[in-house]
C-alpha cells in the first residue's frame, strides 16, 4: 500500500519525458497543442481508464470532448477539421496513447482510415454529408479490410461486390475492426471485376450486420467487431470514386501506421515513468531504493535512452510528412522501431515493480497487453521488416 500511495503521489501530473532536450525542437504552437492534450487524458481520461479496461468498455462519453478538442481529424484540412500539422497530429496521439492504446485507436481510426479515404477519394457528395459529421463526432466510422483469411495479405481478400444495375451488391465478412459496431458507416473494402474498390456502407443497411469479438485481453477500452454481408445492396453513389486497386487502402493505413508511431511514444513514457517513480520510493535492503542499484539503473537507461532515440525518429518523420516527402517505408521503420521500444519498455517496467507490476493499480500490464496488439495490427513486426528490406534491396521478399 505505501509503494501505491508513493506511486499515486509522485505520479499526481505528468510532466513528461525530456532527457535531450526534445522539447526544444518544437514550436509554440506544437507545445500548446500537446499540452491541451496532455491536460485532456490527465483530467478525463486517466480517472476512468483502469475501470474502463477492467470492465470491458469504451468510454464513449468522451467521443464529444475529443471533437470539441479538434482531436478527430485533426490533421486534414476544411469541413471543420483542426487543420493541423502531422507533428502536432503525433503529439495529441503520443498523449492520447498514454491514457490508453484503445482510445488512441478509435481517434486513429476515425480521422486516418475513414475521414482521410473520404476526404482523399470521395466524392463531393460523400465530403459533404460525412465529413463535417465525423469532425463533430456526430458520425462514428469503421474500416473494413482485413478479413479471417486474410491480414497481412489483403491482395487475397474474398469480399466481392457485384455491380446490378445502378446498385452494388456486397458479400463477405471483415473482422478485427476497431469500432464496427458503434460506427455509423464502414468503408469496406472490396474485390469487383474492376478490381479492388471501396464502399460506404451504412450501419442498418439490409444485410449488413455487426458483432463485437469478446474475450480479448487487449484493447479491453476499445470496440472491436466483426462485419458481415450478406447481399448488402448499397446504391452507386457508395462507391469512393478515387480509389482503385490497393493503393487506396494502403495509402490510408500509411496515415494510421504514422500515428501509432507517435501514439506508443506515450505508452511508453508512462510505463517508464510508473518504474522511475517507483525504483526510487521502493526500499530493500537496508533499507535503500532499488534505484540505487546496479540492474535497475540499466534498464532505466535503456528505456530513456531507446525512447529518446524514438522520439527523434517520430519527429523526424512528422517534419519529413508535413514536407510531403514521407515514404510508406519511412512509416514502416516508424512503426516497427516505435511499438518494439514500447512493448520492452512495458516488459521491463512490469519486471521493475515485481508482483506490484501485476497489479492494474498501475497502467504497465494494462500497456504491455495493448501494445501486444499494437505491434500486430496494421502491419505486423515481420511486415514491416520486409517493407523495410525491399526499400534498402530492391527486392520484394514477400511476394
Amino acid at each position: 500500500m505505501a509503494d501505491l500511495v508513493a506511486y499515486n503521489r509522485a505520479m499526481a501530473r505528468f510532466s513528461g519525458v525530456d532527457y535531450l532536450l526534445i522539447d526544444s525542437l518544437f514550436s509554440e504552437q506544437e507545445l500548446l497543442v500537446r499540452q491541451t492534450a496532455r491536460k485532456f487524458v490527465e483530467d478525463r481520461v486517466i480517472p476512468i481508464i483502469r475501470d474502463c479496461f477492467r470492465d470491458g468498455r469504451f468510454p464513449k462519453e468522451l467521443i464529444p470532448e475529443f471533437a470539441q478538442l479538434g482531436f478527430l481529424g485533426a490533421n486534414l484540412e476544411g469541413y471543420g477539421c483542426a487543420g493541423l500539422s502531422n507533428v502536432e497530429y503525433g503529439l495529441i496521439m503520443q498523449e492520447i496513447e498514454r491514457g490508453d492504446s484503445g482510445l488512441r485507436s478509435f481517434v486513429s481510426v476515425q480521422g486516418a482510415l475513414v475521414m482521410y479515404p473520404i476526404l482523399t477519394y470521395g466524392s463531393a457528395e460523400q465530403k459533404d454529408r460525412w465529413l463535417p459529421k465525423m469532425q463533430s463526432g456526430q458520425a462514428i466510422g469503421c474500416f473494413g479490410l482485413t478479413e479471417p483469411g486474410f491480414g497481412s495479405n489483403p491482395a487475397g481478400m474474398q469480399t466481392r461486390a457485384k455491380q446490378d444495375g445502378d446498385h452494388w451488391i456486397l458479400n463477405g465478412e471483415k473482422t478485427w475492426i476497431t469500432n464496427g459496431s458503434v460506427a455509423d458507416v464502414a468503408i469496406v473494402w472490396a474485390r469487383t471485376d474492376d478490381g479492388i474498390r471501396g464502399f460506404l456502407v451504412e450501419k442498418g443497411t439490409p444485410g449488413f450486420t455487426t458483432s463485437d469479438i469478446h474475450g480479448k485481453l487487449s484493447m479491453r477500452a476499445s470496440v472491436t467487431s466483426s462485419l458481415a454481408l450478406s447481399d448488402c445492396r448499397v446504391p452507386a453513389s457508395a462507391m469512393l470514386p478515387g480509389a482503385k486497386g490497393l493503393k487506396g487502402p494502403l495509402s490510408c493505413l500509411s496515415q494510421a501506421r504514422y500515428g501509432i508511431g507517435w501514439g506508443v511514444l506515450g505508452a511508453a513514457m508512462d510505463c517508464y515513468e510508473t518504474a522511475r517513480h517507483y525504483s526510487i520510493d521502493r526500499k530493500q535492503f537496508d533499507n535503500r531504493p532499488i534505484a540505487s542499484h546496479q540492474l535497475v539503473q540499466e534498464k532505466l537507461a535503456w528505456m530513456i535512452t531507446e525512447i529518446t532515440k524514438a522520439q527523434l525518429l517520430a519527429i523526424q518523420a512528422g517534419r519529413v510528412k508535413d514536407q510531403g516527402k514521407i515514404d510508406p517505408a519511412h512509416i514502416s521503420m516508424l512503426k516497427r522501431n516505435n511499438v518494439a521500444m514500447a512493448l520492452e519498455c512495458a516488459r521491463l517496467s512490469r519486471d521493475l515493480l515485481g508482483a506490484n507490476g501485476i497489479m492494474d493499480e498501475y497502467p504497465i500490464m494494462r500497456h504491455m497487453c495493448n501494445l501486444e496488439t499494437v505491434k500486430t495490427y496494421e502491419g505486423t513486426d515481420h511486415i514491416h521488416a520486409l517493407v523495410i528490406g525491399e526499400r534498402v534491396t530492391g527486392v520484394a521478399a514477400y511476394k
